[in-house]
């Protein structure tokens, strides 16, 4: 056979596979079509891979650069629904046709979780579902909405009230709430779901409801137990919280130098048994520099109060950090969300409002709770295994006051009294391709391993929003309960087997599944009777 009769075969072969898929595309929009009644029609929001929007539309929400490659499996279409019966059309066309969906907020999932599979898929993303009611004290706040459009939304209604929330503003409302959603306010007021007084959800059969309609233990899963499991959430009731009209912020810099490892070992101590009012985190650095590897911590605050106050309280508690009163910026709460985003003084609210973070990365983060104080011996430990591996940075967030009052069973979001601290694991790099990554990856895990010994046990625990994959997935699709509850215990703990129930009830057949979703209570039956 010579040459050109194999460009033709190639050519032909490519011509097919292009008419199947031109085929399928329109079976799906027809079926889309037929089961959608809403103006603007949803094929005015649905994309294929041939449409000129599909690929921005695709990676404008893909908040990690490692997802982005032409390796990574691609969405046979995406629907950006503007109205409910798009959504209601999407789920029926998805069992019609044998497709997982997956729901994306903000694209902020670690892990890709909510725009990747390797089965076939459609992505629902929610970013056209944003708007923001916010009226006497509470807020109706749908899914798409990020928190920074949430908290402008609040700041131009009220000077006193605020919510406690995630400080990265690109965040999309949709998965934060639903995974537990913490913030620098969550000493005093909790999490953002312990706020939560009802929502709308689709479930599985396309009914919308709320809380009274979904009962009190969908609306309990749902609040901490991922929603991605049991349906699509449109939108939230929250109860906003009163802030003074003046806080407090500040940030210092200590190194090893300057004496970080006593400083720390203090902090561990009073971090989360401070005035609720104050939260103090934690971000650990290595230093490497031809002249010099050390270490650098950054301590910035948060207190609801004026500087005066918090002088007071920190000579009285924590004098080792050698807070003055030229450090405290006062400012009012909302201007406090630009200082935690790295904006400087003076820049305009209108920055909440940009749905895209300032720069996009390669990175894979990781979570732990440790509720013992370390060392100062085995501090200097985890330094020397920092400044070895090079990379990857520590963001340690206090825990107690309004934490440890909440019971372990109020949400599915278990880690509450007994936790000192919670540390974000995160190495970030800039250079695309294989090496690049499994370099990265392997300096994160070293460290999550080196830290074993000082963190909990039995469960290890890890935190819903900080997606990790290595802790557990649920290899074969089906999401059983064997695999479900290697990771369904460290995220949750003793409330797993409560969602299971839940999710059995409410989707038994599974349809809103993922690497990481909630098993049926039908494969936990069949592990049990073999």
């Amino acid at each position: 056979m010579g040459f050109l009769s194999l460009v033709i075969i190639f050519l032909l072969c490519i011509s097919m596979a292009n008419s199947d898929h031109l085929k399928q595309n329109k079976t799906i929009l027809q079926c889309l079509t037929d089961h959608s009644i809403a103006s603007p029609s949803i094929s005015s929001v649905t994309f294929f891979p041939t449409d000129p929007s599909f690929t921005s539309t695709l990676q404008s929400y893909i908040r990690n650069l490692r997802f982005t490659s032409t390796t990574t499996p691609k969405p046979l279409f995406i629907v950006v629904p503007s109205h409910v019966s798009h959504i209601l059309a999407s789920i029926i066309c998805c069992k019609t046709h044998g497709l997982e969906m997956r729901i994306r907020s903000g694209g902020h999932d670690y892990d890709g979780l909510s725009y990747v599979s390797k089965a076939p898929f459609m992505i629902l993303d929610l970013f056209n579902l944003r708007s923001v009611s916010v009226d006497n004290g509470t807020a109706w706040v749908e899914s798409g909405a990020t928190l920074g459009e949430l908290f402008y939304a609040i700041s131009q209604k009220s000077k006193t009230h605020g919510f406690p929330a995630g400080v990265c503003p690109t965040v999309g409302v949709g998965g934060h709430f639903s995974g537990g959603g913490y913030g620098n306010m969550m000493r005093k007021f909790g999490l953002s779901v312990d706020n939560v007084i009802d929502a709308k959800l689709v479930d599985v059969n396309g009914n919308v409801l709320d809380r009274e309609s979904m009962g009190e233990d969908l609306f309990w899963a749902i609040k901490g137990g991922g929603g991605a499991s049991f349906g699509i959430i449109i939108s939230w009731k929250i109860k906003l919280v009163s802030v003074p009209e003046i806080v407090t912020v500040f940030k210092i810099e200590k190194t090893l130098e300057q004496g970080v490892t006593g400083i720390f070992h203090k902090w561990q101590y009073i971090a989360d048994k401070i005035d609720p009012n104050l939260f103090v985190r934690v971000v650990l650095l290595p230093v490497n520099k031809k002249h010099l590897q050390s270490i650098k911590a950054k301590f910035i605050g948060l207190f609801l109060g004026n500087g005066q106050e918090l002088i007071s309280l920190m000579n009285e508690t924590f004098p080792e950090l050698g807070l003055s009163f030229d450090q405290c910026i006062e400012m009012s709460w909302i201007e406090s969300i630009l200082f935690w985003s790295n904006y400087p003084k003076g820049t305009s609210l209108d920055v909440l409002l940009d749905r895209q973070p300032q720069q996009e990365k390669y990175l894979k983060k990781k979570s732990d709770y440790v509720q013992e104080p370390i060392s100062k011996e085995n501090l200097e430990g985890i330094w020397n295994k920092m400044i070895e591996l090079k990379r990857p940075a520590l963001t340690l967030n206090p825990y107690g006051g309004k934490m440890s009052e909440i019971s372990e069973f109020e949400t599915p979001f278990p880690h509450r009294a007994g936790n000192i601290y919670k540390i974000q694991y995160s190495v970030t790099w800039k250079d695309d391709g294989v090496e690049a990554s499994d370099r990265s990856l392997d300096q994160i895990r070293k460290l999550y391993d080196y830290m074993t010994p000082y963190v909990s046990k039995s469960p290890r625990s890890s935190y819903l929003n900080y997606r990790d994959v290595d802790i557990g997935i649920n290899e074969n699709g089906n999401a059983s309960y064997s695999e479900g509850v290697i990771w369904g215990r460290k995220y949750f703990k003793g409330n797993f087997q409560r969602l299971v129930q839940v999710k059995s009830k409410v989707d038994p057949g599974n349809f809103f599944r993922y690497e990481q979703s909630i098993p049926c209570l039908g494969s936990w039956k069949s592990i049990t009777a073999e």
